[in-house]
């Protein structure tokens, strides 16, 4: 049962290793994911509304369409706490000894990756073609284009990491699964 410390009661109590952590894959993606969420709520909020010289109130960049932007910082906000969140229980991980809490968790993320993968699907279409439709009378200084097109682009490398995180976790589901199967078969009985 060697091979399973990493993911059962083998680890749980052990010291925290913050070097092994950092360089496992499933960690280093959620970094990025957390990174790329940072990325867009702050291309967003610094330069993704603008205004004309004739106007006072500023409007969003994308198409002029509040929603786009609102859209945007939600998410971003969102998934910068959703991340972060999820980083905390990669590193408790290890710590949780019931093969059952363990797959809840496993399960947990599996769902939240995948729902996360679409949310930036959905905004990466809806952010594109807002910018697309925008009109260069509404922006004629060109100002914050390179922060649309940054959150754009963003939104697009966010799909694939969250569709990374969901893979390595239905990796770990695999492990884990397999882990109370063994547990099952080769538990002696109590007497």
């Amino acid at each position: 049962m060697d091979g399973f410390q990493a993911y059962g009661a083998g680890k749980a109590g052990g010291a925290f290793d913050p070097l092994t952590f950092i360089k496992q894959p499933q960690t280093v993606i959620r970094i990025l994911c957390w990174l790329f969420s940072i990325v867009i709520l702050g291309c967003i909020a610094n330069e993704g509304y603008v205004n004309r010289p004739e106007e006072v109130e500023e409007y969003c960049i994308f198409n002029r369409n509040q929603n786009a932007c609102n859209y945007a910082v939600a998410m971003g906000t969102l998934c910068f706490l959703c991340s972060a969140g999820f980083l905390a229980l990669d590193v408790y991980f290890p710590q949780i000894s019931g093969v059952k809490d363990r797959k809840k968790a496993v399960m947990a993320d599996i769902g939240v990756s995948v729902f996360w993968s679409f949310i930036w699907f959905v905004g990466f279409c809806f952010l594109a073609n807002q910018w697309q439709v925008s009109k260069a009378e509404d922006n004629p200084l060109n100002e914050g284009a390179d922060a649309a097109r940054a959150t754009i682009i963003f939104c697009f490398f966010s799909i694939f990491t969250w569709g990374g995180v969901s893979l390595l976790s239905l990796e770990r589901l695999k492990r884990v699964s397999y882990e109370e199967e063994y547990n099952k078969l080769f538990t002696p009985p109590l007497s």
